[in-house]
């Protein structure tokens, strides 16, 4: 039987990084994207490689949506190249960016930005990669703990993910009948850079969101990557069109 691969978007830092290398560990092979960060990629990719699985880096800006033909014959032609197969297994989207501004204070620019990264690139790049997405396959898309809970500041994010979280149920509506499974992982705070590093990096936030914590701690990336991982083993198959949410037990 052929090893599994994995389309990771973002995979270059954060929790796409960590999600990268689990499943690496777990023997997935890897295809991750990148957006600048093309030397931490190519550091990333033999990491990989050192865990005894295979992988291969592309860059891909997803707010330029009319480059997403280009993107994919790019991953046909790795998948050629590297594989010798037509097709992959996992598709993980997960690129991301955080703005916080309040909703009286968001500008459209801000609110666009959002949109075109969250919800119109893992619409139409998931689109454009259908036909590489092998019959009894995955998507994971991912979502955020602020669509259960609400943080002052993150309503035009949390709106995108929650549009997200609608879109992961038809999605598996519609591709069932190719025996593709779609869930939406939705993390809660989670010590990153992401958003400028706030939770990683300001004790005050970190311990607000440790004592509202039931297990008493801010989440750490190997938290999240484990549940990637997880999500996308033989053993979660039956698990379809949901919400997931890893985040230590937020605001219960």
């Amino acid at each position: 039987m052929s090893k599994k691969i994995a389309l990771v978007t973002g995979g270059s830092r954060g929790l796409g990084k960590n999600a990268v290398l689990k499943l690496a560990e777990q023997g997935i092979d890897v295809i991750l994207t990148y957006n600048s960060q093309r030397e931490e990629a190519e550091s990333i990719v033999r990491e990989i490689e050192a865990k005894g699985a295979k992988a291969a880096a592309l860059q891909l800006n997803v707010v330029e949506s009319q480059g997403f033909n280009a993107f994919v014959a790019q991953v046909k032609s790795v998948l050629e190249k590297v594989w010798q197969r037509g097709n992959f297994d996992f598709l993980v989207n997960n690129a991301g960016i955080g703005i916080n501004a309040p909703f009286a204070e968001t500008t459209e620019e801000q609110f666009d930005l959002l949109m075109n990264i969250h919800l119109k690139a893992p619409f139409f790049l998931t689109q454009k990669l259908l036909p590489l997405i092998a019959d009894g396959g995955r998507i994971l898309n991912v979502s955020s703990g602020l669509t259960r809970f609400c943080l002052p500041g993150y309503a035009a994010y949390s709106a995108m993910k929650g549009a997200m979280e609608v879109l992961t149920r038809y999605q598996a509506k519609e591709l069932g009948v190719r025996g593709i499974v779609v869930n939406i992982l939705a993390p809660g705070a989670i010590e990153t850079d992401f958003g400028g590093g706030t939770v990683r990096d300001n004790q005050q936030v970190n311990q607000y969101v440790a004592n509202n914590t039931a297990l008493g701690r801010v989440g750490l990336p190997d938290d999240i990557g484990g549940m990637i991982a997880m999500l996308l083993s033989e053993q979660s198959g039956w698990a379809n069109g949901q919400r997931i949410e890893a985040s230590g037990g937020m605001f219960l």
